[in-house]
């Protein structure tokens, strides 16, 4: 996945909006104030999104290049390799979960 397909879906969601509420080069997506996703436009290696907690872990425990949230609160937010081992559509599922 490239960061302009990423882009475009987060924004596609309704009500999404883009930010840099921490510095210019992390996007953040949010929808009703809140975080669904960020990621780093300088080096789109890996995104972050929310997700329930057991989800979480089951996502994990099924792909190696899905981690507990880096930066983020470990328990409600994976860490996804963009180029890894997931596909791109369970990335947008991931996404659309957050």
């Amino acid at each position: 996945m490239h960061i302009e397909a990423f882009r475009e879906f987060c924004l596609s969601l309704a009500g999404a909006i883009e930010e840099f509420p921490f510095d210019e080069q992390t996007l953040v997506f949010k929808v009703s104030g809140k975080i669904f996703a960020l990621t780093d436009m300088d080096d789109f290696e890996s995104i972050n999104v929310k997700c329930d907690p057991e989800t979480a872990i089951e996502l994990r425990e099924k792909h190696n290049d899905i981690k507990p949230g880096c930066h983020t609160n470990k328990k409600h937010w994976n860490t996804i390799v963009v180029n890894g081992d997931v596909p791109d559509a369970e990335i947008i599922r991931c996404v659309r979960h957050s």
